[in-house]
């Protein structure tokens, strides 16, 4: 049964040492409107997919909070049903944590976020406005921009002419992309912080050329009255023998500097045995293409410069033991520094060419177990054409995916508030529910049995299927159950001005320092500037 522990005791918990895992397990979109600094986003409506990957180890402390409102002891039964014995419910919930005088604060990736203005403002990182950059853009001047993003975002929108380059893959392919050292080098992403440590990686590694961020990425730009580009596909190549001997070389430098450790294949096999005792992370943090093509078993994919921007994403235990791998050693150790900075106590790199290791059997992530209890009634996407409107069909994917498209008259509604906002639908005497591949509609189909009379169906393959199938699809914002809080909203999705979003963003972002300051529970470890 779980424990209630209070603001203090949770306080005093974070900041001891040992492993610990805080799971805020509210929406992502309440979670972002206020929430402590080291807790992590884990929303029950999803729970059972992310526990697993936050807390790998059944004995480590987990500390569960809410609104108060019960989500955390429906979150502590399913971990305990799971095995984990050593489960806590914050008091009061995330209100009594600010009852008690600590700090709230809003947004996500909040630890990563004031990194990045912790590093700019460290290492005196050189950056560029956006007037500046477009003066020398039209003036031809020997340049290259490099968008720090994952290609759908950089896909979206970018700077013209800029190349995507994810940031683990700024030092490893720079010589390719600037091989004139004359070549001034421009890193950019959508804000501040993939733009900040995507130029110091750069200078951190040594690079030959001069190196600046964009302030404020493509928000800078946009607000600056400059158009975007939209649909580039522009990226690096495969990196060529001299880059790649020259990005080697800055790696190693960089692993001395920053105290990056290596280990042998050995020493993880020996740490997997030890898993129970110490939680374990091992990230692929190559590209996803690579990863998809194959990787090591037991590894899950952390693309190193997006594992820097959303840590929480991918990490959710305090202390546990992290390894990183790739192919050359490369990517991992530029990414390696950067959590070594960011105050990491046990990071580690694979040493060795991780493709060489034992397969992994697929690189999709593993179903949740408890879906093997789950029985529940299954209908075709052609079945439910022909029901028509003798059925109401429920959607608990996610928000913008729903806005995107969706089964035309279906209902939106977040799996977690199925009890409350079941009664915001039509009555029916069929229920099917959906969501992007049906995994998660098993789920709710199963909950969703226990509050009707009526029947419920699953719709198989969810809405990839019905899509998959040739059907029909409609797009806004109609029947919506629950209201939108399941995702954080970044400012190019939110509604009305987006230019007022995204300065409030920046603003957001810069003021973070100060807060951080005023909260106690993060500090970075000092390193000399390069």
């Amino acid at each position: 049964m779980a424990q209630k522990i209070d603001a203090v005791a949770l306080r005093d918990a974070i900041l001891d040492g040992d492993e610990i895992a805080v799971f805020d397990v509210r929406e992502e979109g309440v979670f972002g409107q206020s929430h402590l600094l080291r807790s992590i986003s884990v929303p029950l409506s999803r729970f059972e997919f992310l526990y697993p990957k936050f807390a790998p180890r059944p004995s480590v402390r987990v500390i569960l909070m809410d609104a108060n409102d019960g989500l955390a002891a429906r979150a502590a039964d399913i971990l305990a049903a799971a095995g984990y014995s050593d489960i806590s419910i914050l008091q009061g919930g995330v209100d009594g944590w600010g009852a008690a005088g600590f700090e709230l604060f809003s947004g996500v990736n909040v630890p990563s976020k004031v990194f990045g203005e912790h590093v700019e403002h460290h290492c005196g990182t050189p950056n560029i406005s956006a007037q500046e950059l477009k003066a020398k853009l039209d003036a031809g001047e020997n340049m290259v921009i490099l968008d720090s993003r994952p290609k759908d975002e950089y896909h979206r929108m970018n700077i013209p002419t800029g190349i995507d380059s994810p940031g683990a893959e700024l030092a490893y392919h720079v010589r390719d992309l600037a091989p004139d050292p004359d070549t001034l080098v421009v890193v950019n992403c959508a804000g501040r912080t993939r733009s900040i440590i995507g130029a110091q990686s750069l200078i951190n590694a040594g690079t030959p050329n001069k190196v600046m961020a964009l302030t404020n990425g493509t928000m800078g730009w946009h607000l600056a009255g400059f158009e975007l580009e939209n649909g580039a596909t522009r990226k690096y190549d495969v990196v060529s023998d001299a880059a790649l001997d020259w990005s080697r070389d800055a790696a190693k430098n960089v692993a001395e500097k920053y105290g990056v450790r290596k280990i042998s294949a050995e020493d993880l096999a020996r740490w997997r045995e030890e898993s129970g005792d110490r939680s374990l992370y091992t990230l692929d943090v190559r590209s996803p293409e690579e990863f998809a093509a194959g990787t090591a078993e037991g590894f899950q994919s952390a693309p190193g410069g997006q594992l820097v921007q959303a840590t929480d994403v991918y990490v959710g235990t305090y202390n546990a033991r992290i390894v990183l791998g790739d192919d050359t050693g490369v990517r991992a150790t530029m990414t390696a520094s950067w959590l070594v900075q960011m105050g990491w106590p046990e990071v580690f790199i694979l040493d060795g060419d991780i493709t060489t290791l034992p397969k992994a059997q697929s690189s999709r992530p593993a179903s949740p177990k408890e879906l093997a209890s789950i029985s529940v009634n299954s209908v075709s996407p052609a079945e439910l054409k022909a029901w028509g409107d003798d059925v109401v069909v429920l959607d608990v994917g996610e928000s913008l995916s729903f806005r995107d498209g969706h089964i035309p008259g279906a209902w939106w509604i977040i799996r977690a508030r199925l009890k409350d906002d079941l009664a915001e639908t039509p009555s029916a005497s069929r229920y099917v529910v959906t969501s992007a591949d049906g995994v998660l509609a098993k789920f709710a189909a199963a909950e969703l049995k226990s509050l009707t009379d009526a029947a419920v169906f699953v719709l198989e393959g969810g809405d990839e299927a019905w899509t998959s199938a040739g059907e029909a699809t409609a797009t806004g914002w109609e029947n919506l159950a629950s209201a939108r809080e399941d995702i954080f909203y970044k400012p190019y999705d939110r509604e009305g001005s987006p230019e007022e979003a995204m300065q409030q963003y920046l603003t957001w972002e810069i003021a973070l320092v100060e807060q951080i300051k005023r909260d106690g529970t993060l500090t970075f470890p000092h390193f000399d500037p390069v």
